[in-house]
């Protein structure tokens, strides 16, 4: 397998296709060098640069011409946005920061946070009045020590009733609040119209603090009824801080001696590839060296196109604990499990059963890198003059097949939605997704659907959601 860690020449041969406008007046460089970042950045590794007429390699037939054209953007973010294919369809994931450093934290874990996790649900479907519902909290996390939990029920920030045209500033927009909690009245019926969410007195007063995940929320071994032993394994995030982490989860499952797993990625929107792919191994086991998924860049790079492999080791650590399974179970939910997520199930497919259960998957099949200021696009060298950089796709992941996970998300095989007003306790064998699958498992028989999203509102109250990028 190609080494991918700093995709160094990828960068130089990409960025020699720009080389004319090197002599670009000095003043020019001085005041508009962010927004020549911008471009030559995009138009060396975008993965849709031959679907953006202006990224292509002789659009601009003389230097005045190329300047012209960056100062008719009046910022770094209007040019950036100019150049996504179809960000309403294709390029939903793109984006540019004016602070690598946070963008740095993040994909290695750390954020400021205050570890709550929630949906945002409309009390009654078109009613702008809101209100949310814990989903996750954090292992550790300010909220956990707190004593929060989830499927506590939220009306109000600072007293303020939540709406649909108020709730980002309430809850994304500063980091200290407080949250003013209430009581779920669902009037003994399955319809919503009818529900009644009043505020009980009670709060929390939050703050955001630097924190970092361990994606490894939950691994536990639960022995069912014919004495069958599952592994559940809630994880949150491929990073690859925490391989090490990923792998000891999995090496107590090996001992326990799991023979059914159940993959909860319903709140996982995805992070590095190369962890998907250890993950599919520790899963495995019995297909090291065949190909697990591919990347396939723009026209101009395909050179970089790679193969990621089945392995029984993590680079600069050790074996891989594998579990050597046919079958696997994972949990997924409309608009959350996304990117990296879907390239374990897409990915796994092609080789053993994979069961999935909950709703809809995202449908990113693309895979980001980090680009910054640089002779090279990487870290290294980096412009000291300001700290921006993008996040652009510039590769597409297949299957071994070369399937690419469709743009509308991957279909669950028994579609369940978890419900707004009795979300269950995660590992609890009764909560709804996990009691699906343990069904399946027994023989016991698949529930139907229940639509319980009907009324949410689109909300992503972890920053780093539906990422997969290139390590």
């Amino acid at each position: 397998m190609k080494n991918i860690k700093i995709l160094l020449l990828m960068f130089i041969v990409a960025f020699s296709l720009v080389s004319c406008f090197e002599d670009l007046d000095d003043n020019l460089i001085a005041t508009s060098d962010i927004k020549d970042f911008v471009w030559k950045g995009m138009n060396a590794v975008y993965l849709y640069k031959s679907e953006i007429p202006n990224l292509a390699n002789d659009r601009f037939a003389t230097n005045a011409e190329y300047a012209t054209y960056l100062n008719s953007f009046e910022t770094p973010e209007v040019l950036f946005e100019s150049l996504k294919y179809l960000p309403e369809s294709v390029d939903r994931f793109s984006r540019i920061t004016d602070n690598y450093f946070d963008l740095q934290n993040q994909q290695q874990g750390t954020s400021l946070s205050n570890g709550l996790e929630f949906n945002l649900y409309r009390v009654t479907e078109g009613s702008p009045e809101v209100f949310g519902a814990i989903t996750l909290v954090l292992n550790n996390s300010f909220a956990a020590n707190l004593g929060l939990e989830r499927g506590q029920i939220f009306k109000a920030v600072n007293g303020v009733n939540l709406t649909d045209s108020n709730f980002v500033d309430l809850l994304v927009g500063q980091d200290d609040y407080t949250l003013n909690f209430a009581n779920y009245d669902d009037n003994g019926t399955s319809e919503i119209d009818d529900d009644v969410i009043t505020l009980n007195g009670e709060s929390a007063d939050l703050s955001k603090v630097q924190y970092t995940e361990n994606p490894v929320h939950i691994a536990q071994t639960l022995t069912l009824n014919d004495n069958t032993k599952v592994g559940y394994l809630m994880y949150n995030g491929f990073n690859n801080n925490f391989d090490d982490a990923l792998n000891t989860a999995f090496g107590g499952f090996q001992a326990d001696g799991v023979t059914e797993l159940i993959l909860d990625l319903r709140y996982n929107g995805g992070g590095s590839v190369q962890t998907a792919a250890y993950m599919g191994s520790m899963i495995t086991g019995q297909f090291t060296g065949q190909v697990y998924s591919k990347l396939f860049y723009n026209e101009n790079l395909q050179n970089n196109n790679t193969d990621f492999l089945f392995t029984n080791s993590i680079e600069g650590s050790g074996s891989i604990n594998s579990l050597n399974l046919s079958k696997v179970y994972i949990l997924t939910t409309n608009g959350r499990t996304a990117s990296a997520s879907e390239l374990v199930i897409n990915s796994l497919a092609s080789y053993i059963d994979v069961v999935v259960i909950g709703e809809n998957t995202v449908g990113k099949t693309q895979a980001s890198i980090t680009v910054y200021d640089s002779p090279n696009l990487t870290f290294e060298n980096v412009n000291p003059n300001h700290t921006y950089a993008m996040q652009p796709l510039v590769a597409n992941s297949t299957n071994v097949n070369d399937e690419l996970v469709p743009s509308d998300g991957l279909v669950p095989d028994i579609q369940l939605g978890e419900i707004r007003n009795s979300l269950g306790i995660l590992g609890d064998i009764n909560e709804t997704l996990l009691a699906a699958a343990i069904s399946d498992i027994l023989g016991t028989g698949r529930p139907s659907y229940t639509n319980n999203n009907q009324s949410q509102v689109k909300i992503n109250s972890k920053y780093l959601e539906q990422e997969m990028f290139i390590d």
